[in-house]
């Protein structure tokens, strides 16, 4: 049998032969309607030279003088790093604050460095774990882009073996996200140890090249727009005022000053409800859009905390109209997605600071549609601090089997003083195969003082990689008096990126008499803006001669709020013979130990 060439891709059967008698082949079922709608013809991706930005989700800017939808694009600073990163391929994330300009620089840069590539855009939590098979079947080249990655997180998403695939084929992918859903999958193990997406989220992020981009602009960028003629761009650089150009031109400021007015009596409270609702809903982890029933039965528990009939509400008509009105050619408060469906402009859930309601999470958790929901509605309630409406989330999980929200149920009970049911959930997720499971069980085993065996856990999982496990061995190693080899795991964990290592490091070398060698821990730490390294640095530095940098790093520390820096510093004052200003100073300060 010859090699076979199949025109188009990869063929799964193909026989040659001279003559053949009653055979039949069977090939496995792939028909085009088992795939994706966006994945059945290659043919129809978008070429880059020919795609739009307003397609790839670029924000949209008042109509041009001369009609045009999009203002010319003004170079930002960081089109020089992020087109090297698209051009060296893989994951690219550029993150930034809604209306920052994320989506426009990276289209920019998608276009600039991948001529004639065909665009592999998913809709919004379209699944992808066939995608590569069929970009590979293509046979040509492709890129492969992600608004609002958060989208495509997750089971049948982005998950990593769909990235290595992709990688396979150096097909780069090229991705947006907003800062808090950033720090919402990337940082919510990191900072608050739980899983979202049974941690596919954060594993996929921690394989990207990220790209950090600012909402307001420099100097030179603004120097940049100022040489340009566009009338939309020329009134953005003369009014922008404290915000960056892209959320001016994006109307972002508009519309959150209509939104917050709108509750004025004789205004549109209904219409600012409706937009509270949904707003709330989006940051509680509920996955929008949400049917418009949703959002009038929430908008009442607004309306009535905020004043009820003496504001004199709009009709219920009227409030959607008002809502869905389109600003200054840009956008609105409520955007329709499909039949009866709203979502809010994201700009205005960036901006929102205030806590989400107690109705509001009731409403998530009775509209969660499945386990992505759970998890996400899970997490944000336990980063709000929300334990209650975070176990409701997960419980139901955890019952069904469910391993990322029994580690995430565990964690939370450990945080709130139930360790023995902490401990059998993550046993429980560890023997289901739960990745995270084993660090926190050691964690807690540590805390309720089972050091033997918090001790082999942290061990076996350090010799399996695990990127946490030497900095916590090097406590348990220090809080255990064995200095010499905590500082060894300290200093692994420092070489390995660990941000607290070389805080802790500092402090063991200063107890140890290095005090060299200390502060050049502590300057590192303090320059990663860790303030209890820069009070460290302030005592040792006073302490070895380094008076005037270590008064200043207290006068520092106290004007950000640092609870013991004044005392320090008054302390200081006096033994440099300023004892007015000394005496001063400790008359307006509450007592506490130096």
């Amino acid at each position: 049998m010859g090699e076979n060439t199949v025109s188009g891709g990869r063929q799964d059967a193909v026989v040659q032969a001279d003559t053949v008698h009653n055979v039949t082949i069977t090939s496995p079922a792939q028909s085009q309607e088992s795939l994706p709608r966006y994945l059945r013809d290659p043919d129809r991706w978008p070429l880059t030279d020919e795609w739009e930005a307003l397609a790839a989700g670029a924000h949209r800017a008042r109509p041009g003088d001369d009609g045009s939808k999009l203002p010319p694009y003004v170079e930002r600073d960081v089109d020089a790093v992020l087109r090297e990163a698209v051009a060296r391929g893989g994951l690219i994330v550029v993150v930034g604050d809604s209306t920052a300009g994320k989506t426009r620089a990276s289209y920019e840069a998608v276009r600039a460095v991948l001529p004639g590539r065909r665009v592999v855009a998913p809709p919004p939590g379209g699944h992808l774990e066939r995608a590569p098979e069929v970009v590979e079947r293509a046979g040509v080249p492709c890129v492969v882009w992600l608004d609002d990655l958060e989208r495509y997180l997750g089971p049948e998403g982005l998950e990593p073996d769909v990235l290595d695939d992709f990688i396979r084929l150096d097909v780069p992918v090229v991705a947006t996200m907003r800062l808090k859903p950033y720090e919402t999958f990337s940082r919510a193990y990191e900072t608050y140890g739980v899983d979202r997406e049974d941690d596919i989220g954060s594993r996929v992020l921690r394989l990207a090249e990220v790209v950090d981009m600012n909402r307001l602009w420099s100097e030179v960028e603004l120097s940049r727009a100022g040489d340009c003629d566009d009338s939309r761009i020329v009134d953005a650089v003369a009014h922008h005022g404290t915000y960056g150009l892209a959320e001016y031109l994006a109307a972002g400021p508009a519309l959150l000053r209509e939104w917050r007015h709108a509750w004025a009596a004789q205004g549109h409270p209904r219409g600012a409800a409706l937009v509270s609702a949904a707003v709330d809903l989006t940051r509680s982890g509920l996955r929008g859009p949400y049917p418009q029933a949703m959002l009038v039965e929430l908008h009442g528990h607004y309306l009535y905390a905020a004043g009820g009939r003496v504001l004199r509400p709009e009709p219920l008509e009227e409030a959607f109209a008002w809502a869905s009105r389109v600003r200054l050619g840009v956008t609105s408060l409520l955007m329709p997605v499909g039949e009866q469906q709203w979502a809010a402009f994201d700009y205005l859930v960036d901006a929102a600071d205030s806590a989400v309601p107690g109705w509001t999470w009731d409403c998530a958790l009775a509209g969660a549609a499945d386990d992505k929901d759970g998890l996400a509605i899970g997490v944000n309630a336990y980063r709000a601090d929300e334990d209650g409406v975070a176990e409701a989330a997960w419980r139901p999980l955890v019952d069904a089997g469910h391993t990322g929200a029994t580690n995430n149920l565990a964690i939370l009970l450990a945080r709130t003083d139930r360790p023995d049911e902490a401990e059998r959930l993550y046993r429980r997720a560890l023997d289901n195969g739960h990745a995270s499971a084993a660090h926190n069980l050691a964690l807690l085993l540590a805390k309720t003082g089972r050091t033997d065996e918090a001790e082999r856990r942290y061990r076996h999982l350090h010799d399996n990689g695990h990127p946490k496990a030497a900095y916590n061995l090097a406590i348990l190693l220090a809080r255990t008096d064995r200095p010499d080899e905590a500082e060894r795991f300290y200093r692994h964990a420092h070489d390995n990126g660990h941000p607290k290592a070389a805080h802790n490091l500092a402090n063991l070398l200063n107890r140890t008499g290095r005090t060299e060698e200390a502060e050049q821990f502590y300057r590192h730490a303090h320059r990663d803006g860790q303030p209890n390294a820069s009070y460290n640095l302030a005592i040792l530095l006073a302490r070895t001669g380094g008076t005037d940098e270590a008064e200043r790093l207290y006068r520092r520390l106290h004007d950000d709020g640092h609870p013991k820096a004044a005392h320090n510093l008054a302390a200081l004052l006096r033994r440099t013979g300023r004892a007015d200003e000394a005496e001063a100073l400790r008359s307006r300060l509450p007592e506490v130990e130096e």
